[in-house]
């Protein structure tokens, strides 16, 4: 049974031109985690547990114009990494689909280009 995780701030919406109603829910399902797991198990590890900060407090968003998912992505600086969960719409709901950390460099040149975009508080 999925469960609601958090919802799509005005500020995301915001920022990404984003045409959901403000507070619209995530959710995350049984499959979601499993597929999480099987695909990037040591990233799944690590940081699922802070998934409900990430989703949260990011420190990027941004669109991934490929499958119009929504990326949050957060920099743990503990661990020089930046962790991103990927949210998609599937039956007019929105389920947080991948977590996985990122390589630096591409998080350097997505933010560069505009791709991912500063998530001020």
């Amino acid at each position: 049974m999925a469960r609601q995780i958090a919802v799509i701030t005005k500020k995301v919406i915001t920022l990404l031109s984003l045409s959901c109603p403000i507070n619209t829910p995530i959710y995350i399902g049984p499959s979601n985690e499993a597929h999480m797991k099987s695909s990037h198990p040591r990233d799944f590890a690590n940081y699922y547990p802070h998934i409900g900060l990430i989703l949260s407090q990011p420190d990027y968003v941004g669109v991934n114009h490929k499958d119009a998912s929504i990326e949050y992505v957060r920099e743990f600086k503990a661990n020089n990494d930046y962790v991103k969960v990927a949210v998609r719409i599937a039956a007019n709901n929105y389920f947080v689909r991948s977590l996985y950390v990122l390589n630096p460099n591409r998080v350097a040149n997505f933010i560069n280009k505009g791709t991912l975009k500063k998530f001020d508080e």
